[in-house]
């Protein structure tokens, strides 16, 4: 009896202990439903909002200047008048931009005599490129007026032709008629493009949007917040294959004219489709201008890529005038840095730089855009 009253209170002492247990799990484990609560952050901080600070103690590196010289291939009429002009070539010596192309489209408002008049007393700073002329396209006249007018903006001073930019609805950026419907594969706009070759004129062109800009604006888009903003409609419109596929064709059919695809062709995502197209064609570049969001959120890729492509890849900016601006897109390039964000974009990505080898940087920089220019004067 003695035995059995000891082996009952040892149980109950077990008991006890797997009671006291399972309380205290119980109450250091949150309730099943308080991420549902309104008082839970994560149901009151919006997306949109999202605004991480790095606490991360990891190098930080200010690049104030560029490695090597720099040849911009891509920006805009951006100056409002003379004194603005003045402060972006200072800042443009500051951090070693030598000179920048200044895109024609609609956008600008002025037509391309003017805006190369506004520019004219710093031109060793800028180089000009126009737009298509696509003004009475269904008229009999039309193609010998276009090119007339395309040799006319040679004359004033063009080295080439862009940025063109169709978003699925058309060569939309061109002045002083859009080019709505008219992609850069229609059989009107190739006496043009082979025009181009002939007065050894580039075409600068965007093609689409980034990818995220075309899938379900949910839960699953990577870069909802900005895909949002930008999200494309293509009820009425082309596309992202379809635009690409008329972008391939005019590439192919026009061997000699040299084009230069705008923001990676659009095809950060998927750089082997990028790759693809390089390879096909040796009459094709890309630009890295607005797209350092896109690709410096997964660097070894990218880095992996511009090293494979060091020879037909342009340095752009499409940004702006400021020197942060500049830096930057150095950043990226040039440094080691890693976890570091973009305070201007609104993906909520964190960014890593390349360090890229100083015999890619050059070419990407400077070396490139100095031998197409140089090749198509």
């Amino acid at each position: 009896m003695h035995a059995k009253l000891k082996q009952t209170d040892a149980m109950k002492h077990v008991i006890y202990f797997f009671l006291a247990v399972a309380l205290l799990m119980t109450a250091c484990k949150p309730s099943a439903t308080s991420d549902q609560t309104p008082e839970n952050p994560v149901n009151t901080i919006l997306l949109k909002d999202f605004a991480p600070q790095v606490v991360n103690n990891i190098p930080k590196t200010f690049v104030p200047r560029a490695k090597f010289d720099i040849i911009d291939m891509h920006a805009h009429d951006y100056a409002a008048n003379e004194e603005e002009i003045a402060a972006w070539c200072k800042t443009m010596d500051e951090v070693g931009v030598l000179n920048t192309a200044i895109m024609h489209c609609s956008w600008i408002g002025r037509p391309f005599e003017e805006f190369v008049e506004a520019y004219a007393p710093y031109k060793d700073h800028f180089r000009f490129w126009c737009c298509f002329d696509y003004t009475g396209i269904d008229g009999d006249e039309w193609p010998a007026n276009a090119l007339a007018a395309l040799e006319r903006c040679k004359e004033l001073g063009a080295v080439g032709v862009g940025e063109l930019g169709d978003k699925g609805e058309g060569d939309t950026y061109a002045r002083p008629a859009d080019g709505k419907d008219i992609h850069i594969d229609d059989p009107r706009v190739k006496p043009l493009i082979e025009k181009c070759a002939e007065l050894k004129m580039p075409i600068s062109i965007h093609i689409a949007e980034p990818y995220w800009m075309y899938l379900p604006m949910d839960e699953t888009n990577d870069g909802l917040v900005n895909a949002v903003t930008w999200h494309v409609d293509t009820t009425n419109c082309y596309g992202y294959d379809k635009l690409m596929e008329t972008f391939e064709n005019a590439v192919r059919e026009n061997p000699n004219t040299l084009f230069i695809a705008c923001h990676y062709l659009n095809m950060t995502h998927d750089l082997p489709r990028l790759g693809a197209l390089l390879d096909k064609y040796p009459n094709l570049y890309f630009d890295i201008s607005a797209r350092v969001a896109e690709s410096a959120h997964t660097p070894r890729a990218t880095r992996e890529f511009l090293i494979k492509y060091q020879d037909r890849v342009l340095f752009g900016t499409d940004n702006g005038m400021d020197a942060p601006m500049y830096q930057t897109i150095f950043r990226v390039l040039e440094t080691n840095d890693e976890h570091f964000y973009m305070p201007e974009s609104e993906y909520h990505w964190a960014l890593s730089g390349f360090n890229l080898p100083d015999e890619v940087l050059k070419k990407l920089y400077h070396d490139n855009a100095e031998r197409i220019l140089t090749q198509y004067k």
